[in-house]
C-alpha cells in the first residue's frame, strides 16, 4: 500500500537514467490548473510565470528532489473576469500571496521503472499534502550539447472537510468552493553544467 501523499515518475532504461541538476525551461514547459467552482464546473487555466528545479539521481532515485513555484498573479483562464476571480482575495489572493510552490519531501522507488514522490503544495499561507504523478516522456541532447528531460503529469492536493465543531483551517477559501484543485505539468528541463548558476 502506498501513502496517499506519494507520486509516480517513469524512468528510461538504466543507461539513460537522467542524473544531475535540471532547471525547468519555461519556454518549452507549461503548468496548468483546474479547480471546482460552485460544485458544478471547473475553472481551467495556466500559470504563465513559473520556475522549477529537479535534482535527479539515476543510480539512487530515492535521493531525487523536485521544487516548483508559480507566480499566482500570472494565472490566465482566457477570461479577464475569471482571471480577476482566481487571482483575487477569494482564491489565490496574489496581492498578498504572490507565490504558489511545491516541494518534494521524499521519493520511494516503487519498482517496475517507477518512482513515487511525496510533497507539499503551498497555497496562500497553507501547505497541503499532495500526490504527484509524473511520466518521463523523453531524454535528449540539444544542438548546444545540453542534456534535456521531458516530464508530464498531474499534481492534486486534497483538503478534507473539517470535523463537526472544528473550525476550518486558515486559508480554506484557497479552493474554489470545494476541496480539490489540480495542477497539470508539461515540463522540459535542462541539465546544468558544473559551476553554472541559475
Amino acid at each position: 500500500m502506498f501513502h496517499p501523499e506519494e507520486a509516480t515518475v517513469s524512468r528510461p532504461a538504466p543507461h539513460e537514467e537522467p542524473t544531475g541538476v535540471y532547471i525547468i525551461d519555461p519556454v518549452r514547459s507549461a503548468i496548468g490548473f483546474s479547480a471546482r467552482r460552485a460544485m458544478i464546473a471547473d475553472v481551467r487555466g495556466n500559470f504563465t510565470d513559473f520556475e522549477g528545479l529537479l535534482k535527479l539521481d539515476g543510480a539512487r532515485p530515492t535521493r531525487s528532489e523536485v521544487y516548483l513555484s508559480a507566480q499566482t498573479g500570472s494565472a490566465d483562464t482566457g477570461c479577464r473576469e475569471r482571471d480577476a476571480y482566481v487571482t483575487g482575495p477569494e482564491l489565490l489572493d496574489s496581492a498578498t500571496f504572490p507565490l504558489l510552490s511545491f516541494r518534494s519531501t521524499g521519493v520511494l522507488d516503487a519498482g517496475d521503472d517507477r518512482l513515487r514522490l511525496a510533497g507539499f503544495l503551498r497555497i496562500k499561507d497553507v501547505e497541503l499534502p499532495v500526490h504527484l504523478g509524473l511520466e518521463l516522456r523523453a531524454t535528449s541532447r540539444d544542438a548546444y550539447g545540453r542534456d534535456r528531460v521531458g516530464f508530464a503529469g498531474t499534481l492534486t492536493p486534497r483538503r478534507s472537510a473539517p470535523a463537526p465543531g472544528e473550525n476550518p483551517a486558515p486559508g480554506a477559501g484557497v479552493l474554489l468552493t470545494g476541496d480539490r484543485v489540480k495542477l497539470t505539468l508539461d515540463i522540459c528541463a535542462v541539465r546544468t553544467r558544473p559551476g553554472q548558476s541559475r
